[in-house]
């Protein structure tokens, strides 16, 4: 398969990079919590069948530049520059908390056709403990001590609900030291999320919408049926079993359906 990098200037004037592969309409692919673009790869592969796939990397993150300080706002902008780069309007799929950025852009009017959501971890009952108030502060202070293992285990435990004493095994996992590498950005993504409520303004999206969840945690099934509810044009589908780390062959079948239509 063919592979073209490449990149595009967003306003602030940060480097976004990125990847494309495949043919058809446009999708740009946002993911890369505790990553790059690289974490979407596999779903691209499968899906450059029938799109033209765009996967990138969020700054700050891979191989995109940073501009401090950060923003919110600046991710809307880098979406926006990869959806012009890509002719001026495209389908987008986004992951976990990336899901917010999209969103955001779709709520901007940012030209996304079609959207589809895995699991947006907004916290909307009691169904789990809320995130504390001082999440992002807590991630600071860390980083600040050099203690980068344990922003992680913080986000694991605090953000992601794994319980500690799973935590503590993945601390000794060969993967960890790779977490620890991009534990910073857990603060772009902690000032992202905010209280990690559903902003009521994402009520004004008209974009059709595709949210789906795989029914293994009952606090983001409740997350995936609120921004449902919440959005005027939106459908829900469980893609059942399925941990919110969904196993490529199985979400990507269902992005591909929706976005076929």
């Amino acid at each position: 398969m063919l592979i073209t990098q490449t990149s595009v200037t967003s306003a602030d004037g940060t480097t976004i990079a990125f990847d494309v592969r495949g043919s058809g309409p446009a999708l740009v692919l946002v993911g890369g919590v505790l990553d790059g673009r690289a974490q979407q790869e596999p779903v691209a592969d499968l899906l450059a069948s029938r799109f033209t796939v765009l996967n990138f990397d969020r700054r700050g993150h891979g191989a995109s530049g940073f501009t401090g300080p950060y923003a919110a706002q600046r991710e809307v902008e880098d979406i926006a520059a990869v959806i012009a780069h890509a002719g001026g309007s495209a389908l987008v799929y986004a992951t976990s908390g990336c899901g917010m950025i999209a969103l955001q852009a779709a709520a901007q009017g940012v030209p996304i056709e079609k959207l589809v959501l895995w699991e947006p971890p907004f916290v909307v009952d009691d169904s789990r403990p809320p995130v504390p108030a001082d999440y992002r502060q807590q991630l600071e202070r860390m980083l600040a001590e050099d203690r980068q293992g344990d922003m992680v285990a913080l986000f694991m435990t605090e953000a992601a609900t794994v319980p500690a004493e799973f935590v503590a095994g993945m601390r000794q996992a060969g993967f960890w030291d790779e977490q620890e590498q991009q534990a910073h950005t857990l603060v772009y993504d902690a000032q992202l999320m905010g209280d990690f409520s559903l902003p009521p303004h994402f009520a004004s999206i008209g974009t059709p919408t595709l949210v789906l969840d795989g029914g293994t945690t009952p606090w983001m099934t409740n997350a995936a049926d609120a921004v449902s509810d919440l959005l005027r044009d939106a459908q829900r589908r469980t893609l059942a079993g399925q941990m919110h780390n969904v196993a490529p062959d199985v979400v990507a079948p269902a992005i591909a359906d929706f976005l076929s239509v």
